[in-house]
């Protein structure tokens, strides 16, 4: 996966040049879900996440002309067979993580299961980070790797020389 991690999403054009880059195609040819999870725990979330899904927030991330988009709402995903929403994560260009409280998004990436398919996707798709969609990124990559490299040194016999032996 390719992680682009902004501040204030795409807010120059030289951040979606970047994109680009990292889509390797046109935008207009690329698909992507927005994930507006992370607003919601402030005053006004619901209408935050309406605009960020509609292109009509600061920084239009979502509307910059996708050939297709959806909306991936992690609080729901664990009452939902992962059969139903895996797939689209698996197919889509690019995930598009809005901004706000990034313990709240962490918390949901884990909870609903999407951090442990991001290390799964293939290595063409794109993470594009918005402020605590940045942050949480970082957060949930490096737990993530952290654990598996526990789980993977203590099914060998000798962790003595792995880096993260010592980790809980």
């Amino acid at each position: 996966m390719k992680l682009l991690l902004t501040s204030s999403g795409v807010a120059n054009p030289s951040i979606h040049d970047a994109l680009v880059g990292l889509l390797g195609k046109p935008i207009e040819e690329s698909s992507a879900l927005v994930i507006p999870t992370a607003i919601y725990p402030f005053p006004g979330g619901a209408g935050h996440a309406w605009e960020a899904i509609c292109g009509k927030a600061q920084s239009p991330f979502a509307g910059l002309g996708w050939q297709s988009l959806g909306v991936l709402e992690l609080s729901v995903l664990p009452s939902i067979d992962k059969e139903c929403w895996v797939p689209a994560v698996q197919e889509t260009d690019a995930l598009l993580f809005w901004g706000g409280d990034p313990v709240f998004l962490s918390y949901w990436m884990r909870r609903s299961g999407l951090t442990d398919v991001l290390l799964s996707l293939r290595s063409e798709t794109v993470y594009l980070g918005v402020s605590a969609g940045s942050i949480a990124a970082t957060s949930a990559f490096a737990e993530s790797r952290a654990a598996a490299a526990v789980t993977s040194c203590r099914q060998k016999t000798s962790c003595s020389k792995h880096p993260m032996a010592s980790s809980p």
